[in-house]
């Protein structure tokens, strides 16, 4: 299989792009590396109105409590990704482990 190399100005160009549109939909840049063409961003989590969802639960007579977990332990968590530009000019995003 037969890649098209970047030049070091297009690659460089296409990761500014990466990282633009990420900044853009709410990440922040934590860590940015030009020589390797990585970086890593880090979007916090939402945070969750209790007395709203206890009031949904209670007139939902209960049903709301499985979104009221989901919405307390995976939507506020924090997320992180790392782009980057691979060896052959292919960018590329990975989520990354928050512990």
């Amino acid at each position: 299989m037969k890649y098209n190399h970047l030049s070091h100005e297009q690659s460089m160009q296409v990761f500014s792009n990466m990282i633009s549109n990420k900044v853009h939909n709410g990440f922040t840049l934590e860590e940015r590396n030009d020589e390797l063409l990585f970086a890593v961003l880090s979007k916090g989590g939402k945070v969750v109105n209790h007395s709203l969802n206890f009031l949904i639960f209670c007139l939902t007579l209960g049903l709301w409590s499985f979104a009221w977990l989901y919405l307390t332990f995976e939507a506020s968590k924090q997320k992180k990704i790392l782009v980057a530009i691979d060896e052959d000019g292919l960018p590329f995003e990975e989520r990354c482990l928050v512990a």
